[in-house]
């Protein structure tokens, strides 16, 4: 079958046995490979990935929810990661591609011009043409962490595709030492740009000191199933590990939001871990002011990712929310 035609598989999950279909849209000359749950006659809901982020990377239990709740999850790689189009990484250098990285902080926080090789906006677009192949007018949104950022530039621009707005652990505002990582977390970032061709062993080692610290307390990560996941994610990417710069670069170089945010009239549902520490609980409280049109729900427990156990925390409200409509 040629490859870009419609590939069909069969998933199997913690319960029901899914299927699904995968494919790819192109913008221009990009790549999107994306995800459809089906089924074709439940509500659509368009789910948008964080920084270096896969479509696998959505835990079972949340596409699990919805499906059981007669929603259709529908799920991308962002371009620069998974079976997207990659970007050309060898224009640079390792040391180079450290320089460009640790200059475009140093641009950022002067508040000049960052020459990225695509914006948010550009990713915003690749998530609405994936509407467009699936022929669905209008479906909930929601986006993590850069994800999120990604999703307010799609609530702003196309209010009349979107039926409501979930925002989890994001910001309305590029990263700067009040509402960014804290030290630790951007260390093992930066150790990840630094270093894109690392061992699989390294990247494995790499995922878990990041998850320790950015997932709740306790979290019990030396699991079969957290190794095979891994596994999965380096062997979709790649050993090329670049595009995670890229998508940093397009988050430092991306414009200010908050007149685009500000204009968001959809219903909007927005999450946020008290103790989050890639993206502090102050960009929620901000959201909340900026969007006139929403709700704040804010969980001590949670840090920034979604585990089963914080997701239990929101899944009613998650529910009520897109029921809304």
């Amino acid at each position: 079958m040629h490859f870009y035609k419609f590939l069909f598989f069969l998933i199997i999950s913690s319960t029901p046995l899914y299927a699904f279909e995968e494919g790819f849209v192109n913008n221009d000359d990009i790549k999107i490979a994306y995800r459809d749950y089906g089924p074709k006659n439940a509500e659509p809901i368009l789910l948008v990935q964080g920084l270096g982020g896969q479509l696998i990377n959505w835990p079972d239990h949340i596409i699990d929810f919805l499906i059981e709740n007669n929603y259709r999850p529908i799920v991308f790689d962002n371009r620069d990661t998974g079976l997207s189009s990659r970007f050309d990484n060898n224009l640079f250098s390792d040391e180079r591609r450290a320089r460009t990285i640790r200059g475009t902080y140093i641009r950022y926080f002067l508040r000049l011009p960052i020459d990225a090789p695509y914006s948010l906006d550009d990713m915003a677009e690749d998530s609405i043409l994936i509407l467009n192949k699936l022929n669905i007018d209008r479906a909930h949104l929601l986006g993590i962490s850069m994800g999120g950022m990604i999703a307010q530039i799609v609530a702003a621009n196309y209010p009349e595709r979107i039926k409501t707005f979930t925002l989890i652990a994001s910001s309305v505002s590029t990263p700067g030492p009040l509402n960014g990582p804290r030290r630790d977390v951007r260390k093992l970032l930066m150790q990840r740009t630094n270093n894109p061709n690392a061992s699989m062993d390294e990247r494995i080692s790499r995922t878990k000191e990041i998850f320790s610290l950015i997932g709740i307390e306790n979290n019990d990560l030396e699991t079969k199933e957290f190794y095979e996941k891994s596994i999965e994610s380096i062997n979709r990417a790649g050993p090329d590990d670049s595009g995670f710069s890229r998508q940093l670069m397009a988050i430092l170089a991306s414009k200010n939001r908050i007149k685009k945010v500000k204009s968001i009239k959809t219903k909007t549902l927005i999450i946020h871990g008290e103790k989050d520490p890639l993206i502090r609980v102050n960009n929620a409280y901000k959201a909340n002011k900026l969007i006139e049109n929403s709700d704040l729900l804010i969980f001590p427990q949670m840090k920034h990712l979604i585990e089963e156990p914080v997701f239990n925390l929101f899944k009613d409200d998650l529910l009520m929310h897109l029921q809304e409509t």
